[in-house]
């Protein structure tokens, strides 16, 4: 069997366009419609593409493919050639008028040309855009937020040709950029206020103390402020794991902004001694690189949460997001009155979302938690934190422990009891709900965790994997494609599960091409290449198959196929059934 090609995948913005009436126009006046198509690409289209930090794809007869790193820029660009055609409409009728689709999705790369599910909604996108406007898919709506100048309209659920799966679009039309202003106008909204919805990313602060084991500290400063900035819907957040790749590096604020999709990064310092605590903070526009606003403060330590609200409330100011009554009040919660406690936590949290995932790691968790709690009884923090590492424990077996489930399953109870709005607390809950099976519960737990905190990425993956395994696996893309979105830089294991959703749903050339993206971005992962055995079964690749074996099994000798799908709740059994007849297929033993 020939060698199977690799190809590299990523997330892109996707636009297609497409000329309205070109055959009947080539029918007219071939000279006259190539004459003016060209004269459209070479001082409109293709201007306004590298103005946008677009790339031009190829050409398809009328229509164009072109690809960018932003969405916010895709839909920019594509507003601006909508809005540059409707002004040079020729009375001859001669002129060109174009139909503009953009999506938000995994593409495949094959040298200069993409491919893809990520293409191929762009492309049915604009097959349905209304004359001179543009339609967009549901996610880039979500991303771009108030980014853009304009208002899309809810053209609701369609279904498109050899896309399998119910499409929400948005649309909107040059013509009611008149309507949009005036309404606007009467309001009294100030432009600067429409201009763009608001985004942001927390680099992880400098620690200044002179003390490398004061990095804990920081980091969990830094953490806090993200948690609570997460909490308000106006504000797209990007979550820690992506924020923190930059953490040590000299970085400029402007790549920043590109690589995350963000209009500001907020980056600053943290100087503790004794009883002390300074913290500099300044937040900077993602675009231009100028201060939006800076500060510096120096309190005592006991008025940590106090400071983490100030800062919290001043980038809000900054950013011109209004707060509601509720999502002040959360992040105005004071949790424990024990410093103590607070610096226990923060230690005992840090191990569990820090890079290692050993014993040791395990244990320092567990120890802080346990002291915490000892110090302050009510404090509903280190319990979550004790769900999460006996949760942890339950996975990885560190311990020995043959309770772990059950004891994660006591202490969120426990939790939730001293916390019922804490978000972290509804997470590790619908962790434990999908670790017992219980699915509806898992997705309910989730929800709850999102109500309170909208941006909290981990509790969308949660919630896309109850839509796995409940039997609706391709209903979980648009959760995964959104916490790609808010985690650009670490989504690895969401490539697993996108592979997983579209195995379980019998799509096996997508479910390959998704396990190897999340091989080549973690050598080592063990479960990825079980499953994409499993797949390359059903497409009968025996071979290729049986090599992906050798390499599991140097990677983790112990690895269990049968172990592997025992683990998991599928509430159809067929579904489980389906994956274990394609590693059969391949003769190894499970």
């Amino acid at each position: 069997m020939a060698e199977r090609v690799q190809s590299d995948r990523r997330l892109a913005a996707i636009l297609a366009a497409d000329v309205v009436g070109y055959s009947r126009m080539m029918g007219a006046d071939e000279a006259g419609t190539l004459a003016a198509l060209k004269r459209h690409r070479e001082a409109l289209f293709n201007p306004a593409v590298t103005e946008h930090n677009g790339r031009v794809v190829k050409l398809i007869g009328d229509g164009t493919l072109v690809e960018f790193s932003s969405v916010v820029d895709a839909v920019k660009c594509a507003i601006a050639i909508q809005r540059a055609v409707k002004e040079q409409d020729e009375p001859s009728g001669k002129g060109v008028t174009l139909r503009i689709g953009v999506n938000l999705g995994d593409v495949i790369i094959d040298g200069d040309d993409i491919y893809g599910d990520g293409v191929n909604v762009a492309a049915r996108l604009e097959s349905i855009a209304e004359p001179g406007g543009v339609c967009i898919a549901s996610i880039v709506n979500e991303s771009v937020g108030r980014r853009v100048d304009v208002a899309f309209k809810d053209g609701g659920e369609v279904t498109v040709k050899n896309i399998d799966r119910p499409i929400r679009v948005w649309r909107w039309h040059p013509n009611s950029d008149s309507v949009a202003r005036e309404l606007r106008q009467l309001a009294g909204e100030p432009a600067a206020a429409r201009r763009e919805q608001a985004s942001i990313a927390v680099l992880p602060f400098d620690n200044m103390s002179g003390e490398p084991q004061q990095e804990y500290f920081s980091d969990g400063i830094s953490e806090d402020i993200i948690t609570d900035l997460s909490k308000i819907a106006g504000l797209l957040v990007i979550a820690r794991n992506s924020s923190f790749t930059y953490k040590g590096k000299s970085v400029d604020i402007r790549t920043v902004g590109r690589e995350l999709g963000v209009t500001a990064v907020l980056e600053g310092s943290i100087r503790r001694a004794g009883n002390r605590v300074r913290i500099t903070a300044q937040l900077i526009d993602a675009a231009s690189g100028t201060h939006l606003w800076a500060d510096r403060y120096d309190r005592e330590l006991t008025d940590i949460f106090a400071l983490q609200d100030e800062v919290t409330r001043r980038i809000v100011e900054a950013l011109r997001v209004t707060l509601t009554p509720a999502e002040s009040a959360r992040i105005a919660q004071t949790p424990t009155e024990s410093m103590e406690a607070h610096d226990l936590f923060l230690r005992g949290r840090e191990a569990l979302l820090g890079t290692q995932s050993t014993k040791e790691m395990f244990e320092l968790a567990v120890g802080c938690f346990t002291r915490a709690i000892e110090l302050d009884a009510d404090y509903a923090e280190p319990y979550a934190g004790l769900a999460h590492a006996y949760n942890r424990d339950f996975q990885n077996n560190y311990s020995g422990r043959t309770d772990s489930k059950q004891l994660s399953a006591h202490f969120v109870k426990l939790a939730l009891e001293k916390g019922p709005d804490l978000p972290y607390a509804h997470y590790i809950a619908a962790l434990v709900k999908f670790w017992e099976r219980d699915l509806a519960g898992c997705t309910n737990e989730a929800e709850k965790s999102l109500a309170l905190n909208p941006n909290f990425v981990l509790a969308m993956g949660m919630r896309a994997f109850a839509k796995i395994y409940g039997g609706v696996p391709l209903d979980a893309i648009p959760d995964i494609e959104r916490a790609m979105r808010l985690d650009p830089l670490v989504g690895h294991l969401y490539w697993h599960f996108i592979g997983s959703a579209h195995l379980v749903a019998g799509q096996y050339e997508k479910a390959v091409e998704a396990f190897r993206q999340r091989i080549r971005l973690v050598s080592d992962t063990d479960l990825s290449r079980g499953f994409l055995i499993a797949a390359l079964g059903h497409l009968g690749e025996i071979e290729e198959a049986r090599r992906v074996w050798a390499e599991l099994k140097k990677v983790n000798p112990k690895y269990s196929f049968a172990g592997h799908m025992g683990r998991l709740p599928f509430t159809n059994p067929a579904d489980a059934d389906r994956i274990r007849d394609g590693f059969a297929k391949v003769g190894l033993p499970d």
